[in-house]
Parts: structure tokens; C-alpha cells; sequence
């Protein structure tokens, strides 16, 4: 099933400030995303964070909302600013919904359409572009489940960003590695055109 792209409505000719869902989920390669969350700043995207509960061992919404300047969201049932749901209201507002790291088991979690926290039911909700960085012990990149859900994933339209070879926490070097931050800045600034 190909991603729709027809809930963007009427733009204004005045270039429109596109707006990036950026989730983190629990992985040490959270550090590297703050380069990718500042860099879009920079480029005056509006970067909303959510955070997945692994993602809070590894990083504080403190550091993302200084490096974005907005709210950071981690809660689904948090109370929202505003009349809508939040997961419903967060997915109506994103140009791009990105995920850096990916944990394995985000991955799953996306492609058996499951919908447990406030990422994944801003993905289920969303009409945007899905950007998925991954990011794993090598093993887990190669075992076949995991293959057999990215392959699952990219069939439905979500877009990857292959992880590369690399240092990894386990103390190996292998395929695991999140590709770095300028590769995923390119290829967001690249979907957002």
C-alpha cells in the first residue's frame, strides 16, 4: 500500500515552513540525532520530538526541546495543548515523520500495525512521508525477522536509511551503525522538497 499524499491542501504561495515529527526511540545512537534535530532547526523547520520510553534512558526531552525549541512529547495521553488528540493532531501537522534511531523493535512494532505509544500511533495516523533511520547490534539487523520487516515496510511506501558498518555498543564492528547526520539530513531535506 503506497503512502497518499493527498492531505496536503491548498498551499499559500508564500513558502511554507515544513514541519518534521521527529521520533527517538531507546538506542545510544540518540546522541547522534541531536546533530540531525539542530541541523533542521538551522534550516528553519519546525522540529517536534517524541519520545519513545527506551529513548528517555538515553537522552532528556530537556536537551531535545533546547535543540529544537519547541515541546517535546513522550506520553500519549499527556493533555495536549489543543482540542484534538495529540498522536491525531501531531499526524495531521507533519510534512515528514522521521524515526532516528529505529530500534528493532519499533521496527516490528510498525509492521505489524501496532499502535501502543504515542510514535507508533502517529505513524498508524499520519498521511505524511515515514523516514525510518535504524540503528542495532548487527545480529538484529541481519536476523530475518527484522529483514522481513523493513522489507515489509518499504513495500508499504516508508522510506530507510540503511545502517552502516561501524563501532557498535557491544563492543563489535559491524552493520548496526546509524548512518550519520549529514546523510540523514540530506535525505529529509530531500523528501520535504
Amino acid at each position: 500500500m503506497k503512502r497518499s499524499h493527498s492531505r496536503r491542501n491548498n498551499p499559500s504561495p508564500q513558502k511554507k515552513r515544513k514541519t518534521v515529527i521527529f521520533g527517538l526511540t531507546g538506542s545510544i545512537a540518540c546522541y547522534k540525532a541531536c546533530d540531525v534535530i539542530s541541523n533542521l532547526a538551522f534550516e528553519s523547520c519546525k522540529v517536534i520530538c517524541v519520545l519513545t520510553q527506551g529513548a528517555k534512558q538515553f537522552i532528556t526531552p530537556l536537551t531535545l526541546a533546547s535543540l529544537s525549541g519547541h515541546p517535546v512529547y513522550e506520553d500519549q495521553f499527556m493533555e495536549p495543548p489543543f482540542s484534538e488528540p495529540l498522536h491525531t493532531r501531531l499526524a495531521r501537522e507533519a510534512d515528514l515523520v522521521v524515526i532516528a534511531p529505529a530500534t528493532a523493535n519499533m521496527i516490528a512494532k510498525i509492521a505489524a500495525g501496532l499502535a501502543d505509544d504515542l510514535l507508533t500511533s502517529i505513524v498508524l495516523a499520519t498521511r505524511a512521508d515515514i523516514l525510518i533511520a535504524p540503528a542495532m547490534n548487527e545480529q538484529m539487523w541481519l536476523n530475518p525477522f527484522t529483514q522481513e520487516n523493513v522489507r515489509k515496510l518499504k513495500q508499504g511506501g516508508m522510506h530507510f536509511i540503511d545502517p552502516v558498518r561501524g563501532h557498535l555498543v557491544c563492543q563489535i564492528e559491524g552493520v548496526g551503525h546509524i548512518a550519520e547526520a549529514e546523510i540523514i539530513t540530506a535525505q529529509i531535506k530531500e523528501l520535504l522538497k
